[in-house]
């Protein structure tokens, strides 16, 4: 399984990517009754997005699309390695990895050839705050692909022999992951940034832990998490509402809720304290400075959320190998391009249930001119905060609505789509509303934001490689308020 990457946009926060099979409750009455029940929202004529709570919690969420002959169904777990201690870091990831393994009914084998004889693709991954299961087939097989979540949810065999197997494999993964220099930075971002906070850990925890956790762990954080009022069945393409709802009651009938007033999407625990800090790894061997640097962002929630969005696509994204790289729109690109700063930038918003990080990563050769590139981004983030026209807004939002319609490219981005806002926020905002929330962002919002957000903001800050030319922390910080 590759590495994690931060969300750089809004359909997507910190992910581990999946690692999977890829291969050619008899509940009491609903909460709602599906004849009274209303459609939440409108897509597309004809589609639409349903939803109905069952009584111990669960929530099942559809997007059904008569015409279409696959399906996606997933189960979305609001827990993810935040839901860890220092001492069992690690787990959720692990249980991902165990989770193909065999059930109590299934061995492994025969999993992996029930799944090959559908065709389908069934797959996982865990994040810091959720973990996912989800299969793709055609709708005729839907039946069976969530059968075969539910088992793999409810009955895992947790074996001692593939516990000890996947160490190896784990350990070998966490190997790649450190040779990608990205994936460390954003790693040491949020371990400074909520220094000694669940937030701050990484997904694969830390190596002794990998050579440590054991089944007692593991079957203790599925005991305390995978609860029903803690997870979303959300569905896309070929499957009615009604028939994942009858699905949902026929093979989730061992979960039980968890007993707690908070509802889906709810911050569980303290909200984690923001800290102004910096984490340094000089290593020359490296030829390049690998630097992120981000002030507290927005939670899912936040209701400065789009707008933070529209911020991060102001700033933009560039790297001197796209052909275009000369001629993109924002005024840092062409600043860096027309300068020679950088190999590459990226913007980045990322959102929690409770926080966020907003910020930029940079990544330049030019180990002599870091001071220049880091004053002259945060410059622009201080700009934000006094003069924003409404040409460069309007393309940022003409941007961000681009990019979330083209994110939503068949039934499994949106089955993801679903279950992450409904996880996240305890609700879905279809294409359509999300269009006129951004499209009414204007000019003034986006000095609100940065002004409120980035102005005279502590930062974090994260660096690798070819550091030296890094000036000290008070420095930067200083460049957050700058007169432009």
């Amino acid at each position: 399984m590759a590495a994690a990457r931060v969300a750089r946009n809004a359909l997507a926060s910190s992910l581990r990517r999946p690692s999977g099979l890829l291969v050619p409750k008899k509940f009491p009455a609903l909460t709602k009754s599906l004849a009274s029940q209303a459609p939440q929202q409108v897509l597309t004529p004809g589609v639409i997005t349903q939803s109905t709570t069952l009584s111990n919690g669960l929530t099942i969420a559809t997007e059904h699309s008569p015409y279409v002959q696959t399906a996606t169904v997933g189960v979305f777990i609001d827990a993810g390695s935040r839901a860890e201690t220092d001492a069992t870091n690690g787990t959720a990831h692990f249980l991902e990895h165990l989770a193909f393994k065999g059930t109590k009914t299934r061995t492994q084998h025969q999993l992996e050839l029930e799944i090959e004889n559908m065709g389908g693709h069934l797959n996982a991954y865990t994040s810091r705050e959720n973990t996912v299961y989800y299969a793709k087939s055609l709708k005729d097989d839907v039946g069976k692909s969530v059968e075969i979540l539910a088992d793999i949810l409810q009955n895992s065999k947790l074996e001692e022999s593939a516990i000890e197997r996947e160490r190896d494999v784990i350990l070998r993964e966490q190997e790649e992951v450190d040779k990608q220099l990205e994936e460390v930075v954003f790693d040491h971002l949020h371990a400074t940034a909520f220094q000694h906070q669940p937030l701050g850990r990484t997904i694969l925890g830390p190596k002794e832990n990998i050579l440590s956790i054991s089944r007692a762990n593991l079957t203790d954080y599925i005991s305390t998490n995978y609860k029903a009022d803690r997870m979303v069945l959300a569905g896309a393409g070929g499957v009615p509402h009604e028939q994942l709802v009858e699905l949902a009651e026929k093979h989730f009938s061992g979960l039980k809720p968890s007993g707690s007033n908070l509802s889906i999407g709810s911050a569980r625990g303290a909200k984690p304290d923001f800290v102004g800090s910096e984490v340094r790894m000089r290593d020359d061997t490296i030829p390049t400075a690998h630097i992120a640097i981000a002030v507290e962002g927005v939670s899912w929630k936040d209701p400065q959320y789009f707008t933070a969005l529209v911020a991060q696509a102001i700033i933009g994204n560039w790297d001197r190998a796209m052909g275009n790289a000369g001629h993109l729109g924002s005024r840092l690109s062409s600043f860096v391009h027309k300068h020679q700063l950088a190999n590459s930038f990226m913007s980045f918003s990322t959102s929690y249930s409770d926080t966020g990080l907003w910020g930029i990563y940079l990544v330049t050769d030019k180990v002599t001119r870091i001071d220049d590139l880091v004053h002259f981004a945060l410059r622009e983030w201080s700009r934000l905060a006094q003069i924003v026209t409404e040409t460069e807004v309007e393309r940022a939002k003409a941007q961000l609505k681009a990019s979330l319609l083209l994110s939503l490219d068949g039934t499994t981005a949106v089955a993801e789509d679903i279950g992450r806002q409904i996880i996240t926020t305890g609700r879905r905002m279809n294409p359509a509303e999300i269009e006129r929330v951004v499209g009414a962002i204007t000019e003034k919002d986006v000095m609100k934001f940065a002004q409120d957000r980035i102005w005279d903001q502590d930062v974090a800050i994260s660096a690798l490689g070819s550091i030296e030319g890094l000036l000290d922390y008070q420095r930067i910080r200083s460049d957050t308020s700058r007169n432009f």
